[in-house]
């Protein structure tokens, strides 16, 4: 016959998390230990009906029972509200993240990677875009270049000069003059 042992590799998380989980059940049988020599009690010395003494001990411990099982729900339901980030400026999700759609559809971002997501508007014109966000700048004007020629061909020879005033005023204005 040979000896065999036994090993087994728990993480102490685990075994922390067990023992707590052992102590409040500890706590609860004491609590229910408690409550029925209280009741038995009361119903030797103060002359209660047994059936009373038996109907508040069983209350007494489906309601610890009922708290006891609902508190993982509480603890979910609030780890779940503690972790919402808003993005109505922006933001990058660097992680596979669930995102609700509507109609009870859900999408999947940043399973590939770092993905942005970019606040929408719609401008003077009614179209939906990306929202700059400025960050202290003014907006950009628009700019409006006319080109008069006599005809196509003069356009197209006098395309390679357009570009260069439009690149010369584009560097202008990043340089705030």
């Amino acid at each position: 016959m040979t000896d065999r042992s036994l090993e087994f590799d728990i993480p102490l998380q685990e075994i922390a998390d067990f023992r707590l989980q052992m102590e409040d059940i500890d706590r609860s049988a004491q609590n229910i230990s408690r409550s029925l020599v209280s009741g038995l009690r009361s119903a030797l010395v103060d002359g209660k009906s047994l059936e009373s003494v038996f109907k508040k001990i069983a209350l007494s411990a489906s309601s610890r029972l009922l708290y006891s099982a609902l508190q993982p729900l509480e603890k979910a339901a609030g780890n779940l509200f503690d972790t919402i980030l808003p993005f109505a400026k922006g933001g990058v999700v660097t992680a596979p993240t669930i995102f609700g759609l509507g109609n009870g559809v859900s999408g999947l971002m940043g399973e590939a990677g770092a993905e942005a997501i970019l606040p929408l508007a719609r401008g003077a014109d009614g179209r939906l875009g990306v929202r700059s966000a400025g960050r202290g700048q003014p907006p950009m004007p628009a700019v409006q270049i006319t080109v008069n020629t006599q005809d196509a061909e003069s356009f197209r020879r006098s395309e390679a000069q357009v570009s260069a005033m439009v690149a010369r005023a584009v560097g202008r204005g990043r340089r705030g003059l």
